[in-house]
């Protein structure tokens, strides 16, 4: 399973966006591997509109219908058919424990997924008590590396990571950094069950050539 983040890129906006949904298609049914584009709320409609994989938001507010300008509803992106939900991630974090609380509690209300993103094992246990349908543990200083992936730079932190999901029952996606196949493998092997990616693909030349490197991480 692969998340794909398309954040605001350029190549991952508006009709561009949708570009690079035919293209994560066309992988992942030649790989039958899952693969799961998580795109700006304002594209979610046009993107289901063309592609059979199964989208979801980059974020969700807890607010319901009322006055909350700028805030992204629920039921909004619901409606326009995303499938899921990120919530705080690093580069869009609840200021405190009681709003991720009742924005998870929102968008399960409405009826989607959710993946919790937490930046320390402190954190991502605190995450657990929300029972969400993913958790990933993606600590902040290497999201967005050229450099140095989590899976390289904190191997025993992802051991420990996935050691105490199991023991909530609830499965872990590892990001930050994710670039190669190496990379992939080794998240695997450590017992995720998946991996978060953003600029390897979105903001590559080739996201397609990217986009099956990191799939032979998962054969």
């Amino acid at each position: 399973m692969i998340f794909i983040n398309f954040k605001t890129y350029q190549k991952g906006t508006g009709s561009e966006a949708l570009g690079l949904i035919k293209i994560l298609e066309k992988v992942a049914q030649e790989s039958q591997i899952k693969i799961i584009p998580v795109v700006q709320a304002t594209d979610i409609k046009e993107v289901v509109q063309t592609t059979t994989l199964e989208v979801w938001t980059q974020h969700t507010d807890f607010v319901q219908f009322g006055a909350h300008t700028g805030a992204i509803l629920p039921e909004a992106v619901f409606e326009d058919g995303a499938v899921g939900t990120f919530l705080n991630h690093s580069e869009h974090k609840f200021t405190n424990f009681e709003d991720l609380t009742k924005a998870k509690s929102r968008a399960q209300e409405v009826g989607l997924k959710t993946l919790i993103f937490a930046g320390d094992l402190e954190e991502l246990r605190k995450v657990f008590e929300l029972k969400p349908t993913y958790v990933s543990y993606e600590p902040p200083e290497l999201v967005g590396s050229k450099t140095t992936s989590v899976a390289q730079a904190q191997p025993e932190v992802i051991v420990k990571a996935v050691e105490e999901a199991k023991a909530n029952d609830l499965p872990l996606v590892v990001g930050a950094g994710i670039k190669s196949a190496q990379d992939v493998r080794k998240s695997i092997e450590f017992g995720a069950v998946g991996v978060a990616v953003a600029s390897d693909i979105v903001a590559s030349d080739d996201p397609e050539k990217e986009l099956k490197e990191l799939i032979r991480g998962l054969e």
